[in-house]
Order: structure tokens, then C-alpha cells, then sequence
């Protein structure tokens, strides 16, 4: 599930609302006479803060009660300055619980108790000037991944194919791209248009991610088919250090190409990803710089993510899969 983030405007304040929007929050909490101009200065949801419950925990009387308040359906905030454990024990217990926040730290710790996080945070005014960094925290970071270098076992060119294109609303730096492969278990890191080439000039909000059958890792441990990217949607882009972040899709582009098949293994296990044949395409070798795929060679290391096979419309699921 997405996490929110909402800014509380009380009192209103037209110019700290006005930041809050440029940010990107997800709404605003505000008093029900505020509501209507505060809709007028842009499209966000606006909600009258009497319809959350903000609880101070001071004593286990008052984890139990925001435990059962936010068990019966109430939107519950936990103000500023709750413990870690009462958090912890109301989060196991039920979901729809929000937290205030002030800082960036503060938001990494409420995104990151039980591994799972509350489901949305509340700022102030008080936060303004981390405001975009707290945003930036709750809507895009995803964590780091663990990637391995994989060593290259076959290159082959294998005929004309649907390949996509994903351009992104986002500029990505060198060594950033999408997880892409013909398994769920074993993706590739492909590298952003962010090189300079001889033959076009860089596109850093574009990853020529590959075949239209293939994998491509979403955010929330989900993934989808290139092919069923729309504008819009998410995807997940990881760094060469595994840095893992959310970003929206502008554009899809879906053209015939010459394609080329690429394998790798890593400690027993093998994978495999298809990729348009063309010195612009680039992966990341294992010392996490960008390189053509034209360029590669067998023996190679390049970047990979080996996981658990098992997908159910993009959801993982324990089940005995084999994918090749």
C-alpha cells in the first residue's frame, strides 16, 4: 500500500499550504472553515482534521485505546514524541494508523517500524523547510536492494521483437535504471539513457528496458510486464548501490527491433533478459558503471537481482514456479 503524507494547515497559513502543495503532499488536514479556499489553490484532497483522532501516548491505557479506535475504523494520528514500542504494538495489530512527523529522521522511523511502517505520516508547519526532503522520503524511497554480479554466460542475437521504452517523469543519473528480466527470480539492472553516445543524445528520464514479455520490478515488491506499463503508473528505479526509489511513467514507447538475449548466473543460478541490440543500451557491469550491451562480453559482470520465483498478477505468492 502507498504511504500518505498530509500537512496539517492549523491555523491556515496561505503561503505554508501553498508550499505543502508544491511539495506534493497528498493532502491537507485543515478546519472545516479553511476547507473550501484552501481547494481553490490547487487540486489535492482536503480533509476537516475532525475526521482523525490524534492521540498522545503516555500510558498503556492510551496505546490500547488508539489500538482500538483504529481497529473499529477511526484515522488515527500518534502524536509527536510517542516511543518506538507502543507504535510497534499498535501496528501489529491493526492497519490505518498515522503518525506525526517533523523531520526527515522522524519520518524514517515511522516508515521503517515492524519493517512495514505506519500508513501515513503528518506534518506542520514547524517541518517547512524539509518539507520536499520528508515528501520526497514518504512517496519515493523504497529501501535498498540487494544486488549481485552476475557473470555473463551467453550473448546472442535472437531476431525482431517488441521492445519498450519507459520515459519516465524523473531525470536518472548514470547508473540508475529499471530491474528487468525474463524471470521474476533473476533481473537485470538496465541502465538510464543517461550516456553520452555518438548517435543520439542522452535521455536521462528513459530506460530501454526490453522485451515486452519481460519483468520489470514495481515498487512494493510487486511487478508487472513491460508491456502493461501505462503513464501514470510506478516503477521501481535502483541505483548501482541499490538505492531503490519510486518514480511515475510519462510515456511508453513499444517499436520493432533487432533484439539481443543476454544470460548470467550467480552462485548456481541462472537468468536471463532480452534487450534491444544497440550500442545505446547499457547495463550495469559489477563495478557499477554503465556499459553497452554491445560491448559486453562472456565472463562479464554486470548487475542482477536474484529473488524467489512466484508471481500472482504482479503479487508474490508461495507457489513452486520454474521460469527459464
Amino acid at each position: 500500500m502507498s504511504k500518505k503524507i498530509y500537512f496539517k494547515a492549523v491555523p491556515f497559513d496561505k503561503k505554508l499550504v501553498t508550499l505543502a502543495l508544491e511539495s506534493g503532499v497528498d493532502g491537507i488536514l485543515a478546519q472545516k472553515g479553511d476547507l473550501e479556499k484552501i481547494a481553490a489553490l490547487g487540486r489535492t484532497q482536503v480533509l476537516d482534521i475532525k475526521n482523525f483522532r490524534f492521540i498522545t501516548i503516555k500510558k498503556k491505557e492510551d496505546e490500547e485505546k488508539a489500538a482500538q479506535l483504529a481497529i473499529s475504523g477511526e484515522k488515527v494520528v500518534l502524536t509527536r514524541g510517542v516511543e518506538i514500542i507502543p507504535v510497534e504494538n499498535i501496528v501489529a495489530q491493526t492497519q490505518g494508523v498515522g503518525m506525526e512527523a517533523s523531520s526527515e529522521q522522524e519520518v524514517a522511523t515511522a516508515l521503517g517500524i515492524l519493517e512495514k511502517g505506519v500508513d501515513f505520516v503528518v506534518v506542520d508547519g514547524e517541518s517547512a523547510g524539509e518539507l520536499k526532503n520528508i515528501v520526497s522520503k514518504v512517496k519515493q524511497d523504497q529501501g535498498r536492494l540487494n544486488l549481485v554480479p552476475g557473470k555473463i554466460t551467453q550473448i546472442a542475437p535472437v531476431g525482431l521483437g517488441h521492445r519498450v521504452c519507459v520515459d519516465t517523469i524523473s531525470l536518472l543519473s548514470s547508473g540508475q535504471g529499471m530491474l528487468v528480466g525474463n524471470s521474476n527470480a533473476f533481473t537485470f539492472l538496465v541502465n538510464a539513457e543517461t550516456e553520452d553516445n555518438p548517435y543520439v543524445a542522452p535521455r536521462p528520464f528513459r530506460v530501454n528496458a526490453g522485451a515486452v514479455h519481460s519483468y520489470a520490478c514495481l515498487p512494493g515488491d510487486r511487478t508487472a510486464y513491460l508491456e502493461e506499463l501505462l503513464p501514470g503508473k510506478e516503477v521501481l528505479v535502483v541505483s548501482a548501490e541499490g538505492i531503490a526509489k519510486s518514480v511515475v511513467v510519462g510515456r511508453i514507447k513499444t517499436e520493432v527491433r533487432p533484439m539481443l538475449l543476454i544470460s548470467a548466473e550467480f552462485e548456481g543460478r541462472q537468468g536471463s533478459v532480452i534487450l534491444q541490440n544497440a550500442e545505446t543500451i547499457r547495463m550495469v557491469g559489477g563495478d557499477k558503471t554503465p556499459v553497452s550491451v554491445v560491448k559486453l562480453q562472456i565472463g562479464d559482470q554486470i548487475l542482477c537481482r536474484v529473488d524467489e520465483a512466484g508471481r500472482h498478477f504482479g503479487m508474490r505468492i508461495q507457489e513452486d514456479i520454474r521460469e527459464k
